[in-house]
């Protein structure tokens, strides 16, 4: 009885170790690909802040080139909805 714990534990154990360095590898690679991040100063674009306002409807805040425009994103696409002032 005890020999089958501790087998299961020899195997078992660096099995879940390796998936857990396996996984924080894998974040750290992809880390720069999550939208958001990575090399925001070079981009000219830059989403401010979402906020959902029904389950198909979503409003967004955009920086471009100095200027805040506000853009209802939906099933049907994306819709300017008020151009904002100077950033």
């Amino acid at each position: 009885m005890m020999l089958s714990y501790i087998l299961k534990l020899l195997v078992l154990l660096p099995l879940v170790c390796g998936l857990m360095i396996g996984c924080l590898y894998l974040w750290r690679k992809l880390e720069g690909r999550l939208p958001g991040r990575g090399v925001a100063a070079t981009r000219t674009l830059r989403v401010t802040e979402t906020m959902m306002i029904s389950p198909g409807l979503r409003l967004a805040v955009l920086e471009f080139e100095g200027r805040r425009l506000l853009v209802s994103v939906g099933r049907g696409g994306v819709n300017l909805v008020d151009r904002g002032t100077s950033a």
